[in-house]
């Protein structure tokens, strides 16, 4: 089992720097964003597309400082309606499997992403309980006439590259859980496209992530180490589906995620927030969720996701790593 870590969280540093960090850490995995959401400074795209000299460089860092490139992250919405974001996701997502191939790296991390209800629409539309037959109708446009052709496609080309495209089940996407990971799959009769599995937006559904490893099996090809603290006393209040979000503004350089829309300011009081390893559910978790990940690949790679608000980008990682190692240890993998 490979364990590292997803460098968007240094991206203020330079990636032979970003890798040192890791090996003085003990990881020895790196997973590299190329796309989506957020910006590529850890890799110089258009030089590694073109050039066999530049990826022979480029992978050498990595050899260089013992570190594995495990997975290109291209996280991001590629169903988006909203032409300024949608379009370039899914170029992102086409461009980056076609990176994969050519680095040798077999894991793409990405979002299934989110369409709009009705042909036409332009803002992306996430239903979260279809109890009237409307929202049926809304599921039924989202998946037939958008999901399952982009996904083909995207099955197409993968299984050409011989690169596995690792879907996070994430909220605000039309795979947020097992069984919609299942129905792509199935619906694309896909061989190439599965699951990485970060048990941080399982948590906050109330999804045992050792079991959905375990119900999904072979369909797990990658994972991210992310924990997620359930506040309590703020769910009996508030419940996990919050939405006292509010705009960042405009002085504070919100992060912009895709034409116009830019990342929200979390609620005081939040009924969940993003932790580092340990964090949010201890060893006591981490050791079975290792153990299960390694029954399936004893090679996967898992790699931490750094968004613990409370703790910098250095220390939310080094507690992190030290907290994964440690259950890896005590999971004897």
């Amino acid at each position: 089992m490979k364990l590292g870590a997803y460098t968007a969280c240094l991206h203020d540093r330079s990636l032979d720097e970003t890798l040192k960090i890791l090996g003085e850490l003990g990881l020895t995995s790196a997973e590299i964003n190329t796309g989506g959401f957020i910006g590529t400074p850890h890799i110089p795209i258009d030089d590694v597309l073109s050039s066999r000299a530049a990826r022979e460089d480029y992978l050498g860092r990595f050899a260089q400082a013992g570190i594995t490139l495990t997975g290109l992250n291209v996280n991001g919405n590629p169903l988006n309606p909203d032409p300024l974001v949608g379009p370039r996701h899914a170029a992102d997502l086409r461009r980056t499997i076609e990176l994969a191939a050519l680095l040798g790296v077999k894991r793409v991390v990405t979002m299934s992403g989110l369409p709009g209800g009705h042909p036409g629409s332009t803002t992306a539309n996430w239903v979260v309980n279809p109890w009237d037959s409307q929202w049926l109708d809304v599921l039924d446009h989202q998946w037939n006439e958008v999901a399952i052709p982009f996904w083909t496609d995207i099955q197409a080309r993968a299984a050409d590259a011989d690169v596995k495209v690792c879907i996070e089940m994430h909220p605000h996407n039309l795979v947020f859980n097992p069984p919609t990971l299942q129905r792509l799959v199935e619906q694309t009769r896909a061989t190439h496209i599965g699951a990485e599995m970060d048990p941080s937006h399982l948590f906050w559904q109330g999804i045992d992530p050792v079991a959905a490893v375990e119900h999904l099996g072979d369909l797990v090809f990658h994972a991210a180490a992310k924990d997620t603290r359930i506040n309590e006393e703020n769910v009996r209040l508030f419940g996990v589906l919050d939405d006292r979000f509010t705009r960042t503004p405009a002085d504070r350089n919100p992060l912009n995620l895709g034409g116009r829309n830019t990342l929200n300011q979390w609620p005081d009081r939040p009924s969940w927030q993003f932790a580092a390893v340990g964090r949010g559910h201890g060893e006591e978790f981490w050791a079975p969720f290792l153990r299960a990940l390694h029954a399936i690949d004893p090679d996967m790679a898992v790699n931490i996701e750094h968004e613990d608000t409370e703790l910098d980008q250095f220390e939310g990682l080094r507690q992190a790593a030290v907290n994964l190692l440690a259950a890896a240890k005590s999971a004897g993998v």
